[in-house]
């Protein structure tokens, strides 16, 4: 295929506890910019409460999804790769699409390689932009980080072949709701669970929120600075006033200040929010791997030497416990202001 503007895009739309992922409204989004005058459809796998599927398709719907492929069976009430991967695989057939679109989580990372192998396809994960090809141009550029965010590399697909696509949360806009009138349908998609199959019979969570890091536009961080699991308590209220999540350096997490899900790293998370806010995080550089390339950084530090200044938008010298309450303080008067 060597006009992905006009193409048949499938968009695997990835839910939360019921509720979809923003990143799913980003992989519409890219799909719909891609797709071009071609079709756009997206897939909702689940086996849990309908209504909750009901909701999330009909915001599919209302955003651009012109098909909405919805798989509804008990073989899907949790995660399970071999499960999941076959209910994509249905929504394949249905569509034909030339190209899938699905968000670079946890669970889009294990189901892009599987989906693309499955249909003889390229693949080209973690997307941070995407550049369409002029009138009668070459293919769809894409580019992604390497490196740790280091350096960049951009990718185009050979011509035939179909097209696999993981974005990055937070990267990519997400897809504006289409005009009232236009809404796509919703349409019920037959499903035979595989043979062999993963049974998952129990999520352990440990999350120090109800926000996904990788999805957060606004992250409070805490490093070996903040001293003890007690010193993230004004790195919380600072979060909650913003109405962002906290997170934490490997160095905050081994030394058992905070459970390792908040871990933002080169062995952690990636994150790219609006606002980065370190607080008593020296730099390393297998932290620095995990949130360089956030919009706005902001560093709070006693040691003016810190190699965080070094990627830091602005800078902070002075002892965090001193400095976030007082942010906190001044931002819950402004917003009560704005608000």
């Amino acid at each position: 295929m060597t006009d992905t503007t006009h193409a048949t895009a499938l968009v695997y739309a990835e839910c939360l506890d019921g509720k979809l992922r923003r990143v799913a409204l980003e992989a519409l989004g890219a799909a719909r910019q891609l797709a071009g005058d071609g079709s756009v459809h997206a897939v909702l796998a689940g086996g849990g409460p309908g209504a909750a599927l009901r909701e999330a398709a009909a915001e599919l719907a209302a955003r651009g999804a012109g098909v909405v492929h919805v798989v509804d069976d008990p073989a899907l009430a949790g995660y399970a790769p071999e499960a999941y991967a076959a209910a994509i695989g249905a929504a394949i057939a249905a569509a034909r699409p030339s190209l899938i679109v699905l968000g670079h989580t946890a669970a889009g990372r294990e189901l892009a390689p599987r989906v693309a192998a499955s249909i003889c396809g390229g693949h080209v994960a973690d997307v941070t932009a995407i550049d369409l090809p002029d009138e009668g141009g070459a293919a769809a550029l894409f580019t992604r980080p390497l490196y740790a965010g280091k350096a960049f590399e951009q990718r185009r697909f050979l011509p035939g072949a179909p097209q696999v696509v993981t974005v990055r949360p937070n990267n990519l806009p997400i897809a504006e709701p289409v005009a009232p009138g236009s809404e796509g349908v919703i349409a019920p998609l037959p499903y035979k669970a595989p043979p062999l199959w993963t049974v998952v019979r129990g999520i352990a969570r440990k999350t120090g929120g109800t926000i996904d890091l990788a999805e957060a536009d606004i992250i409070v961080a805490g490093g070996r600075g903040v001293r003890s699991a007690e010193g993230f308590a004004p790195l919380q209220a600072l979060a909650d006033v913003l109405g962002g999540a906290v997170g934490a350096s490997r160095g905050a997490c081994d030394a058992g200040y905070c459970d390792y899900a908040l871990q933002i790293g080169q062995t952690g998370k990636t994150v790219t929010p609006k606002l980065y806010i370190a607080c008593g995080i020296s730099g390393a550089i297998q932290h620095l791997a995990g949130m360089s390339q956030s919009r706005v950084i902001v560093a709070i530090n006693k040691d003016p030497d810190a190699p965080i200044f070094g990627v830091a938008d602005y800078g902070i010298v002075g002892d965090l416990f001193e400095v976030v309450p007082l942010l906190t303080a001044r931002f819950d008067t402004l917003l009560n202001q704005t608000g």
